[in-house]
């Protein structure tokens, strides 16, 4: 099963996004949606678990979560925002990807037999960071993520 992962759109939802997510079964969102179109704009994709960030502060935002725990594939996604917000030891709670934002650097990591992974911002350009996003292939026996840095873009798209 192939999952989009995606952060940080602060209210712009690339068109690129539509072609990078193609054929996913489901598509993650970990925050700063910024508008609720994005939302609509991926739901158009596949079925979207969304929570929101810092910045989704308008009454649209309240019915999105801070956290969420998702099952897909026999396999526990943990998503949150913030990394630096993280209050339980996913090891300990079975979880097996912890899905974060927040900091726009695209970073996978495993620590303790977890997957952290954090697809960057694809939203509009924040300093020199690269605009990404990620695709989660869950199968039987492995977890593989990967993240993809969309093609050079004007600078603040």
């Amino acid at each position: 099963m192939r999952i989009g992962i995606i952060s940080d759109t602060h209210g712009l939802l690339r068109p690129e996004v539509a072609a990078r997510f193609a054929g996913v079964h489901h598509v993650i969102h970990a925050g700063d949606i910024g508008r609720p179109e994005v939302i609509s704009g991926l739901s158009k994709i596949a079925p979207v678990t969304a929570i929101r960030g810092n910045i989704d502060r308008a009454a649209w935002a309240a019915e999105y979560p801070h956290t969420a725990l998702v099952t897909i594939a026999g396999r526990s996604i943990y998503v949150l925002h913030d990394l630096k917000e993280l209050g339980l030891d996913p090891a300990a709670a079975g979880i097996d990807v912890v899905v974060s934002g927040h900091s726009h650097r695209p970073k996978i990591e495993t620590v303790g037999g977890v997957v952290y992974l954090n697809p960057g911002s694809a939203g509009p350009r924040r300093f020199s960071l690269p605009i990404a996003l990620a695709t989660l292939e869950l199968t039987g026996d492995a977890i593989r993520p990967c993240i993809h840095e969309m093609a050079r873009i004007a600078p603040g798209r």
